[in-house]
């Protein structure tokens, strides 16, 4: 394979290299055609894309962006590799878009500084740093704390005392794992997560709200990412966990002793109240509300906007609110369109029946 050459930096501060239609052909197995030394040094949309850049096109629906494209090579699959375009090269695959995770690791090789702990920052006592750790400006590392080999804990981060952080993560600026945390390998937590944070939880006596002490952890599994601004609370008595390779956006809220599974999907601004299930594998669609105490079997979907007050069969996808199967759901829908419509009908029938 033809050896990428190293080119200016990108706009999110990687440095680009350059590939030939070639190289990207036998990288992705895919099907050359056209001139195979063309080349690029950065991707971009269809419909700004010029000659030096790469794009993709995976559905029917922005054909038209490719008529007029000024691309450079295009991976296209291949009910589509035959629409008419001026791009140079394309490059026929199954799944263009899962051709990229093979493609923009060369094309923007990730930079690296050498480890280094910054001089503001502060290491507590008894606190253990694996080997090519890099704490940057004023992060904190508490007392009796462990750090894996490999991990950055970015600026002004903190680590409470006592938390571990397992190898290869990447904790961001302005991140703060509390006491009681632990979080697995090839962790990355983005700026401004909270994790480990006291759930809500408390008891009406003597005629006030008696805050209930959180003495259970929160256990987050290896290949996780977490989304900014997310929080994640610890748990009461049990511990809050997230299993391995699931991925959470931007400001979601999980609550004290929620159990998520394996390789889940929860989109932004997702709230799980405390004490519920979620199994592995389910997709948890944006804004949507889960109940405390409720179980989502594995495998299912709740759409956005969602309220889900009781258990979600596993497979299933549900929608609405409250949430009910999808189809029931639009069903329900539909139903509540027609009764405003013979509402209307009935409002005009009696109107042309009354006295005038």
């Amino acid at each position: 394979m033809t050896s990428p050459r190293t080119s200016s930096k990108s706009l999110s501060g990687e440095r680009a290299c350059t590939l030939t239609a070639e190289a990207i052909a036998e990288l992705v197995k895919g099907e050359l055609r056209g001139p195979g030394e063309t080349t690029i040094d950065s991707v971009a949309p269809l419909m700004r894309a010029g000659p030096a850049q790469l794009s993709f096109l995976a559905s029917p629906k922005y054909s038209q962006a490719l008529e007029s494209s000024r691309a450079g090579i295009v991976l296209i699959t291949g009910e589509l590799a035959d629409l008419p375009a001026q791009v140079a090269a394309r490059i026929v695959v199954e799944r263009p878009q899962e051709a990229l995770l093979s493609i923009l690791p060369v094309l923007y090789p990730a930079l690296r500084a050498s480890p280094y702990v910054d001089v503001t920052a502060r290491i507590g006592r008894g606190a253990t740093i694996g080997e090519d750790v890099t704490v940057e400006a004023f992060a904190v590392i508490g007392a009796e704390s462990r750090i894996g080999a490999g991990t950055v804990v970015g600026a002004h981060t903190v680590v409470q005392k006592g938390a571990v952080v397992g190898e290869n993560c990447r904790l961001l600026p302005h991140v703060t794992i509390y006491s009681g945390s632990e979080i697995g390998n090839r962790v990355v937590v983005h700026s401004g997560v909270r994790i480990g944070s006291d759930g809500f939880g408390y008891v009406f006596r003597d005629g006030e709200h008696a805050k209930i002490p959180h003495v259970g952890r929160c256990v987050i599994g290896d290949d996780v990412e977490v989304g900014a601004n997310t929080t994640i609370d610890r748990g009461s008595i049990d511990d809050t966990v997230v299993g391995a390779g699931t991925k959470i956006d931007n400001l979601v809220q999980i609550g004290h002793n929620v159990k998520i599974g394996r390789l889940c999907l929860i989109m932004a601004q997702v709230g799980i109240a405390g004490s519920a299930r979620i199994e592995d594998g389910c997709v948890i669609a944006g804004q949507a509300g889960l109940g405390g105490h409720i179980s989502v079997g594995a495998g299912a979907r709740i759409a956005g906007q969602s309220g889900v007050f009781g258990d979600v069969p596993a497979g299933e996808s549900w929608s609405g609110y409250p949430a009910r199967p999808h189809r029931e759901s639009l069903r329900a829908s539909a139903a509540l369109f027609k009764l405003a419509g013979m509402i209307k009908r009935i409002e005009l029938v009696l109107e042309e029946k009354s006295p005038a």
